[in-house]
């Protein structure tokens, strides 16, 4: 992905270098798995394979590598990206203005009005403030854990997230959320599942776009978010953890379902073709 040299957003609060709270005798390989689990709502402690671990309260500091910095100019360019394309999107395809998030960095813990953020969440988006919430160690955990390597596959990772703030934008994901509090577990799991399929449609919206506007893709790049898309597909995180994979408790959809609705995005650039919740088949 060509990236350097381009633009950083301003909406970026830097939370970094103040305190961590992860703790345990399995460094990063424990932390990661906790992360994974967390975020794909997949019971992944299968795959700790004995050892111990454990959440503190932060107590140390976290020092900002070069590493660090390295990933947060690239987060913040990436999110400019996604300002520029969506305001682009909202003013041609839906007369409208678009109001870009503010991308949290952390390292360690954080605070939300959702609820702490911390290695063990993964990345997130906040409705309550608008906020997306990112510690850029996932993208570590995506290329050692998942077999998920690539900037272009981390840029995916900050597009998703940048999708759920278009879907609150649009008043999408407010009124999924009420949904999924007025029926069945079973019930709310498959509207989550049509939550996040759209997301990644919206990604690949953004890819295609960012593309035109930037020349932002190098060869490669697109097999690299698909590559993503299938590591974190719940089937697939599920038989990871030694699981037979358990359609009802599916709150992302199947690897071949994310891979195919980030297709549909990239494909068309057409935010009316990602309407996955009038979709009869996902």
């Amino acid at each position: 992905m060509r990236w350097k040299g381009r633009r950083g957003s301003r909406n970026i609060e830097d939370r970094r270098g103040r305190r961590m709270g992860l703790v345990g005798g399995g460094g990063l390989g424990v932390v990661a798995i906790v992360v994974i689990g967390a975020l794909f709502g997949v019971d992944l402690t299968p795959l700790l394979q004995g050892g111990s671990a454990g959440l503190a309260p932060p107590t140390s500091s976290a020092p900002v590598t070069e590493a660090d910095e390295q990933a947060a100019e690239f987060v913040s360019v990436t999110l400019a990206d996604t300002e520029e394309v969506w305001q682009g999107i909202f003013a041609r395809q839906l007369d409208t203005r678009y109001r870009p998030a503010t991308l949290v960095l952390f390292k360690g813990v954080t605070q939300s009005p959702c609820g702490g953020a911390s290695g063990a969440t993964g990345p997130f988006y906040c409705p309550a403030d608008n906020k997306i919430y990112l510690d850029t160690q996932f993208f570590t955990t995506m290329r050692d854990r998942l077999g998920a390597g690539g900037d272009f596959a981390a840029a995916y990772v900050v597009a998703h997230e940048v999708a759920h703030h278009v879907q609150h934008e649009l008043g999408i994901l407010g009124e999924a959320n009420r949904l999924r509090r007025a029926v069945s577990e079973r019930e709310s799991n498959a509207i989550s599942v049509r939550i996040e399929l759209q997301a990644d449609c919206f990604s690949g919206i953004w890819a295609r776009l960012a593309d035109q506007k930037f020349n932002s893709l190098e060869p490669g790049d697109i097999e690299e978010a698909m590559n993503a898309a299938r590591q974190i597909g719940d089937d697939t995180l599920q038989r990871s953890a030694g699981r037979v994979p358990r359609p009802h408790t599916f709150t992302h959809g199947t690897s071949e379902q994310r891979q195919r609705w980030f297709a549909t995005g990239y494909q068309s650039g057409d935010i009316r073709e990602c309407d996955t919740f009038s979709a009869r088949t996902l």
